[in-house]
């Protein structure tokens, strides 16, 4: 018997799309990860046409879901267009609001953020969108918060990305938050892509091209990986650069768009949150084999980068927990079926909030 899908994600498409950032949703969402041995996302295109034309004209869609499958979506994922000054289809931008008044996670990918702030559910939240558009984008929504220079922005219910290839950051960003970083680690290799940025990352970074080019962070970078159970300080990245420190920072920011500080201490909570979920019950073990040191440290550095204490976090993610998890969200699915097929006369819409507590915290991507 297939297992129960957990969680359904649906992706718009509208007149003019953009078909990366469909693809990078199909591909993350909507393919089989047999590897996983787990349940997996129950993905869907739908559209307010029953035809598609995508940018340039490059190929039309038929055959996928009318817009009313947008209203079954835990996930929904905005259209993304290059036009940004023609307005979204009035029956997208309804659409997007029935998902956020009940309660659904909402994505923007690149100039998909123009559909949401249309909509109104960005209004006094963060957001972001390709850096081309900033001035556009910040003209047109004021009571949205810009965010300049980032790779994607999480409020919670509400997420968004900058540019193209930043869609593949936001949604493996979602993955783990959903899954967890064994999980994601798994999806990254078998995409043959490096391990998700940080969403407080850089978008955009200008690389001027110098008279003697620099050598690759990538010695280094393995370097330290093989070595985060020990203490490592910038300066020693920096010794095994054979670079200052000074430099260091240059180079990792020219790179990665990030510090050498912020780099190291990701992969240490990316290591912790591996070994919790593989079955470590010792904090203190945790802690040492991450190089945090001790069990406070690693209580701190987690619930900053995850939201979730180590003891959450294990009965989110550790080994237990998938097993309870699709156990009762397959009952709770396999009752929204027979509901939906078999309605009851004066039933009231199930309550989607009461699956909220087998998601992972929503914590904010800095």
């Amino acid at each position: 018997m297939p297992q129960e899908f957990s969680h359904r994600v649906v992706a718009i498409v509208t007149e003019e799309s953009n078909p990366f950032e469909m693809g990078v949703a199909t591909e993350l969402f909507g393919l089989r990860r047999p590897e996983l041995d787990r349940p997996w996302y129950d993905f869907a295109l739908c559209s307010a046409t029953p035809d598609v034309r995508m940018n340039l004209g490059m190929f039309t869609l038929t055959g996928v879901a009318g817009i009313e499958a947008a209203d079954t979506a835990d996930t929904l994922i905005a259209p993304a267009r290059p036009d940004t000054g023609r307005p979204t289809d009035p029956a997208v931008i309804a659409a997007i609001r029935r998902a956020a008044d009940r309660g659904a996670r909402l994505v923007s990918f690149c100039t998909g953020a123009f559909a949401l702030a249309e909509a109104g559910v960005l209004d006094g939240k963060r957001a972001t969108t390709h850096w081309q558009r900033a001035a556009e984008f910040a003209s047109r929504f004021p009571r949205v918060h810009w965010e300049p220079d980032v790779l994607f922005v999480d409020e919670g219910t509400v997420l968004t990305a900058a540019g193209s290839a930043a869609s593949l950051d936001l949604g493996l960003h979602l993955i783990q938050r959903d899954h967890g970083a064994e999980v994601v680690n798994a999806v990254s290799r078998r995409l043959v892509f490096t391990g998700h940025r940080d969403g407080g990352q850089r978008q955009f970074i200008v690389r001027p091209v110098p008279e003697v080019p620099d050598a690759s962070l990538a010695p280094v970078l393995a370097w330290a990986l093989g070595r985060l159970d020990r203490p490592l300080t910038v300066a020693d990245l920096a010794t095994r650069a054979a670079s200052s420190p000074a430099t260091l920072h240059r180079k990792f920011r020219a790179e990665l768009g990030t510090t050498p500080l912020a780099w190291l201490t990701t992969e240490r909570v990316s290591l912790a949150c591996r070994l919790i979920e593989r079955g470590e019950l010792r904090l203190d073990r945790v802690a040492e084999a991450s190089g945090f040191g001790t069990a406070a440290n690693l209580r701190l550095q987690l619930r900053r980068h995850t939201g979730l204490s180590p003891s959450a976090y294990r009965r989110r993610f550790g080994p237990a927990a998938w097993d309870a998890r699709t156990r009762s969200r397959a009952s709770v699915h396999r009752e929204d079926r027979v509901e939906r097929e078999h309605p009851a006369d004066g039933a009231d819409d199930r309550d989607r909030g009461e699956d909220l507590d087998v998601m992972p915290a929503r914590a904010a991507a800095r």
